[in-house]
């Protein structure tokens, strides 16, 4: 089969995508990948994907816009390319692409159409309940429409926490024609990311070291974990908190000037995104995300595998990932006090780090090996023999 695999974002092709789309290849699939343009990483992007056998095109996608004309515009293009390569199906992930390509695969007539929900992401944050203004609850109410109205094509759906499907379920986005499955986000490489030896205290300020790994956005909870990091400093000023992520260009993005601002106070030090996160993990003692809801976070995944403790949010994509009180501890959403006690329990009791973190890694090998979940992946995936195409 001709498969086209869309992504939002071409990095995560590589980053995240990679153990499935070497799958597909080694199956004998001819693997097309789709992403928008990207800045200073595109030969690297390029040249990895080729390494895996896949070949790389783009397409016009502005991820954080939201100009119907753009928007358009993207449809079109998307439409275009699977004209001219005439694929036998087509997977897309995160929003704008599922959303998009979905509806363009059902305008040029794609046999087949299977679509895995990450997250839920902006689009979202109108839900009921959720602190959200009536502009982002009318956006919520259209992202929906456009869910229901795009996954009518699809033959199979594949969501990472099983409250993200209910949800859908809930919301009708889902049809009884859907096969529907959940696996354990994308999973993570057991051996890349191996355990490290605990880190109980630094050995410079014997005290706990606390890393969050995470998008520079307001709904993966970076602003908690700073004012988390300010309220634990004042009564032990000695920790170590950490902030690694690429700053980012979409509207939940935290502006420039607070990023500025937190980086004067040195409350937390702040890194930019970073190739190798592994070196990171290993010189921490726990690992945060105050995230408000994701799919299955990849960071929180691959802290585990490395035998890191975890703190997180009891939210969607998150509480799957945290036994609580045997890997880490789950706090409310949008509670920096409830997350500063939390992490001050292991400045308290350091050496629960070592047999959280033990235990962390076990949940890793039994929920989130990522060969187990792209078999999951591909027992799902309609991959049988393509249905005969029309003719030009």
């Amino acid at each position: 089969m001709r498969i086209i695999v869309i992504a939002g974002h071409a990095p995560s092709l590589v980053n995240f995508r990679a153990p499935l789309l070497c799958a597909l290849v080694e199956r004998g699939h001819k693997v097309t990948a789709l992403a928008p343009p990207e800045q200073g990483t595109a030969l690297r992007t390029e040249r990895a994907l080729r390494a895996l056998g896949v070949e790389l095109l783009r397409y016009p996608l502005d991820r954080g816009g939201m100009n119907p004309l753009r928007e358009a515009r993207t449809i079109v293009a998307l439409r275009n390319t699977f004209l001219a390569l005439r694929p036998d199906m087509i997977l897309p992930y995160t929003i704008k692409p599922v959303i998009y390509a979905s509806l363009a695969a059902r305008w040029a007539k794609v046999p087949r159409a299977a679509s895995l929900i990450t997250g839920l992401g902006y689009g979202f944050g109108g839900l009921p309940g959720a602190p959200g203004t009536m502009a982002r609850r009318c956006l919520t109410d259209l992202v929906v429409r456009l869910y229901t109205k795009a996954l009518e094509s699809n033959q199979t759906v594949i969501f990472q926490n099983p409250d993200d499907r209910a949800l859908f379920e809930r919301l009708g986005i889902l049809a009884p024609q859907h096969r529907v499955a959940v696996v354990g986000g994308s999973g993570v490489d057991l051996d890349h990311f191996a355990p490290a030896p605990p880190v109980l205290a630094d050995a410079m300020t014997g005290a706990p070291v606390f890393l969050c790994i995470a998008r520079l956005l307001w709904a993966k909870g970076v602003g908690v974990f700073v004012e988390a990091c300010r309220m634990l400093k004042r009564r032990h000023p000695h920790v170590i908190c950490r902030l690694i992520g690429p700053m980012d260009t979409v509207p939940d993005a935290v502006p420039l000037e607070m990023i500025r601002r937190w980086r004067e106070d040195r409350v937390v030090e702040i890194i930019d995104g970073v190739d190798d996160v592994r070196p990171h993990i290993a010189q921490a003692s726990v690992f945060v995300l105050p995230s408000f809801r994701e799919g299955a976070p990849r960071a929180v995944l691959e802290a585990m595998s490395m035998a890191r403790p975890i703190i997180t949010t009891n939210v969607p994509g998150c509480s799957q990932t945290v036994e609580d009180g045997v890997t880490g501890h789950l706090v409310p959403p949008f509670e920096p006090g409830e997350l500063m006690r939390a992490m001050e329990r292991f400045v308290l009791d350091p050496e629960r780090i070592a047999s959280m973190g033990q235990a962390a890694r076990r949940l890793a090998e039994e929920r989130f090996n990522v060969h187990d979940v792209v078999a999951a992946m591909l027992a799902v995936l309609p991959l049988g023999a393509p249905a005969p195409k029309e003719p030009r």
